[in-house]
């Protein structure tokens, strides 16, 4: 008589790729979209420079730059909008569009407040470079991950390094005193994807990463080399009982990671 506790089951009829036939597919997302403060306008935006907030340095800091107007914002449709408050803040999960005039140039800034996945990464890219918005200059401020550093690099270490698009190397850089990015090291997510779509539409466009991804030392830094190579003379007021938001990740309390 068999064991049935102990006898192997008879093969199944299907193997498992197979069940997964019967498995509706996902809906697919919705798309990003840009929603400006002026919905006629069917003009595109063309600013002098386009300057994108990615790291916890930069968003800290481009979010007290002063003076600077909202235009409108980025809309990620899955990342939800409760909780945000009605004034900009750096606790909110949202990626606003400022300009502020920098002499007779215009430049906007783009301020990621939210974490966006590998996949979306492309999508958010093309919504924000070369449809409504079409910059002359793209600089994108990021954070470099440990993993993708070729070498071994330490928490007490600080430092920023760059990657450039073709056009921007064979002219006249915008970051003058920032090193290349090693070879053998990646970059990777929506920073790498942005570049990727300037490289593509013959966009001049650096992307900076910092190291640490927090902290007072690489905030300094990331200051240092805003001041002195892309914004002469712009104020950042940073208000002494505010939000210490450039000692924080924020990616760390996405709910996409939850």
């Amino acid at each position: 008589m068999e064991d049935v506790l102990t006898e192997l089951p008879p093969p199944s009829r299907f193997f498992l790729e197979d069940l997964n036939n019967f498995t509706p597919p996902a809906p697919p997302l919705p798309s990003p979209f840009t929603s400006l403060s002026d919905p006629n306008s069917k003009t595109a935006l063309r600013p002098s420079l386009l300057i994108i907030a990615l790291s916890t340095p930069s968003l800290y800091l481009l979010h007290h730059i002063s003076p600077k107007m909202l235009i409108g914002t980025l809309v990620l449709p899955e990342i939800p909008s409760s909780g945000n408050s009605v004034d900009p803040s750096l606790k909110d999960k949202s990626c606003n569009l400022y300009t502020i005039n920098h002499g007779n140039k215009s430049v906007i800034l783009a301020n990621f407040q939210y974490a966006v996945s590998s996949e979306r990464a492309h999508a958010i890219a093309k919504t924000l470079i070369g449809e409504h918005i079409i910059p002359e200059r793209v600089l994108i401020l990021d954070s470099v991950q440990s993993r993708n550093f070729r070498g071994r690099i330490s928490t007490d270490d600080t430092f920023a390094m760059k990657l450039e698009t073709s056009v921007e190397r064979n002219g006249v850089p915008l970051l003058k005193n920032v090193k290349y990015f090693p070879s053998g090291s990646v970059v990777e997510g929506l920073g790498a994807a942005l570049l990727g779509r300037c490289q593509m539409k013959n966009i001049k466009a650096t992307l900076c990463v910092s190291w640490p991804e927090s902290g007072g030392s690489v905030t300094s830094v990331v200051k240092d080399l805003l001041l002195k190579d892309v914004l002469c003379g712009v104020e950042v007021r940073i208000d002494a009982n505010g939000e210490e938001f450039g000692h924080t990740n924020h990616y760390l309390d996405s709910e996409l990671y939850t």
